[in-house]
Formats: structure tokens, sequence, C-alpha cells
């Protein structure tokens, strides 16, 4: 009996650590919005030198790409990633991470001397979230206060509406009375976000991609390719 008790705890061990291979696996290509169209990545210099290229060819159809930080710093890969997504085809688009420890207005200007204000790109993106930020926290008023000069001075510059990027976390805290016609750009890892706020950019897990090596964050945009041209379009001087 003891020996055929070890033989089953064997066999069940192995087919456990078989299914937990496989559900890893699984994670790192199941691509939760599947089923939407329009697809696309965010990068930065975290990601290397991109063949973008081959990621255009693998069906991306735009990327955000990191810009700036705060109110100095500046992605290493920026300029060359821009200057290559432009020339691959992929509809780009420039993003911030905005610190709760910096002048919007400083953070503003900052992104304003780094991202180039050029024909056909998406509107410019602000990535909110608690990960990697400064330890102060601010009451909301003082927040928004800064988030709303910031946002200010960057549609004012590109005469277009910044795309605001955040997960459930962050808008609990400081998002959950923006106005409705905020575009908005969801992290949810798995499940498609639903409720408040309606995306219109959704960043899943991450995943691969032709031309990155690792993995890279994977987004889907709701509606079709069109409607996203469309975003590119620029508001009267």
């Amino acid at each position: 009996m003891r020996i055929l008790h070890r033989r089953w705890v064997r066999w069940l061990t192995a087919i456990l650590f078989l299914l937990a291979a496989v559900g890893l696996v699984g994670y790192q290509f199941y691509e939760p919005g599947w089923r939407y169209s329009v697809r696309g990545v965010d990068v930065s210099h975290h990601q290397g030198s991109i063949d973008w290229d081959a990621l255009a060819a693998d069906g991306t159809d735009f990327a955000y790409i990191k810009a700036t930080e705060g109110g100095d710093w500046t992605d290493p890969m920026f300029g060359s990633n821009w200057q290559a997504a432009g020339k691959a085809g992929v509809l780009r688009g420039a993003y911030h991470f905005f610190t709760l420890c910096t002048p919007g207005v400083d953070q503003a200007s900052h992104m304003i001397e780094v991202v180039p204000d050029e024909p056909g790109m998406l509107p410019p993106a602000v990535d909110l979230e608690f990960g990697g930020n400064c330890s102060e926290r601010p009451i909301v008023e003082d927040f928004r206060n800064q988030l709303d000069s910031f946002l200010a001075a960057i549609e004012s510059h590109y005469r277009m509406r910044p795309v605001v990027y955040t997960n459930p976390e962050f808008f609990n805290a400081y998002l959950d009375e923006q106005p409705p016609d905020v575009t908005w750009w969801i992290m949810s890892p798995v499940i498609e976000p639903w409720g408040s706020p309606e995306w219109t950019f959704w960043q899943s897990i991450p995943g691969f991609r032709e031309g990155v090596e690792g993995r890279v964050d994977r987004n889907v945009f709701k509606w079709d390719m069109s409607e996203l041209v469309a975003l590119t379009g620029r508001n009267a001087p």
C-alpha cells in the first residue's frame, strides 16, 4: 500500500507540475483583448532596441512611447523609438509619467520640450499610478489642481485633449469625479474593464510581440481603425 501510495503522489505531483507549466505558458501568450481588431503596445527604454518593422508586421497598429517623467527625466530611447515607429507606419503617441511631487506646469513644460508636435500623432497621454511614484500623497484638491494645469498646457500646445492612463487603485483615490469626456486608457490585467469609467484604450497583461525582446505591455483600442485615426485630428488653434 505504501508503494502504491507513493506512486500516486508522484503521479499527482507530476500532473500538477505539468498543469502549472501549461498555465504559465498560457498566461504569457494569452491576450485578453483578442476580440478587438485594433491592437497596440506601450514601450519605454525597458524594452531595449525594438525592431519596429517586425512589430508592425505582427499586427501592431499603434504604440504609446514613453517620453518623459516628472519635471526633468527623459526616456533615453524616446527619440529613436519615435522616429522608427513612424517610419514603420505604426500610429504613435507619446506618454508622460506624472509624479505627485512636481508641479503640473513644470511637468507639462518638460513634455512639450521633448515631444515634437507632428501631424498624424495620437493625443499625448499622461500616466497616473502609484507604482514607481514618489511617496508624497497630496490631498485630492491639490492633486487635481496640478493635473488640471498639466492637461491644460498639453492640450493648448498640441491642440488635442490628452489621454488619461490609470488603474483602479489610482482612479478610486483621485479620479472618480473626472468629467465624462475624458479619453480613458485603463489597466486591467485579464478582465476587460467595466463600469465607470468607460475605456477607450485597454492595457492588459504583458505578452510577446515580434520585434521586441521579452514581454511588452499589450493594448487594444475599443473602436475601429478609422476612429483611432480620427483621434489624431487637431482642434482649431
